[in-house]
């Protein structure tokens, strides 16, 4: 399909509420989720929400696979990551756990900035598919990380949202600085 432009912070649509999916999906809509795909691996990333495309909809995508040290070869080709495309429409977190972790964050709409992000260990999901049926699961580790990552996105929230202020204030002057370099 396509690869469309990843929105950068300080863009003020990365903090647009998505609003919720209706069914059945358009053509528009999966032509999204498709250009979504592709630029999630072309980035390459594990996790893009619609509202990073500009495009104000409750959907997100992770695939948290697809970097590992396991590739499957395709017919005489090089070796390819073996790929787990998930595709998450409305989702809603139903719990999460007390216990938090902290992990290592980055993001596509924030380049080269990563911190460590205390989020819930554990979290119940409810969302529907493709074809508009709902489904709910457990996630735990960094798959529950990954989805409230993405998920925050659907609301307007950046990880950095969840740091420090003096550690915020050293991002956004840090990003300001590289975005002055690259428009001169």
């Amino acid at each position: 399909m396509a690869i469309r432009e990843i929105l950068i912070y300080p863009d003020d649509k990365l903090r647009e509420v998505a609003k919720r999916v209706t069914f059945p999906l358009t053509d528009e809509v999966n032509t999204l989720i498709q250009d979504m795909a592709d630029t999630m691996y072309d980035a390459p990333g594990v996790g893009l929400a619609a509202t990073q495309v500009g495009v104000p909809l409750r959907i997100a995508i992770t695939d948290t696979d697809w970097r590992s040290d396991e590739v499957r070869h395709e017919k005489g080709g090089e070796p390819v990551a073996a790929r787990n495309l998930k595709v998450w429409i409305n989702p809603e977190f139903t719990w999460k756990v007390d216990t938090l972790v902290s992990w290592e964050e980055g993001c596509l709409s924030v380049p080269e900035v990563y911190e460590d992000v205390e989020r819930p260990a554990a979290v119940r999901l409810r969302w529907q598919d493709t074809e508009g049926e709902t489904h709910e699961a457990d996630f735990e580790g960094f798959q529950a990380v990954a989805l409230q990552h993405e998920f925050d996105h659907l609301d307007g929230i950046l990880f950095i949202d969840k740091l420090s202020r003096l550690k915020q204030n050293m991002i956004k002057k840090k990003l300001k600085k590289r975005k002055k370099i690259e428009n001169s």
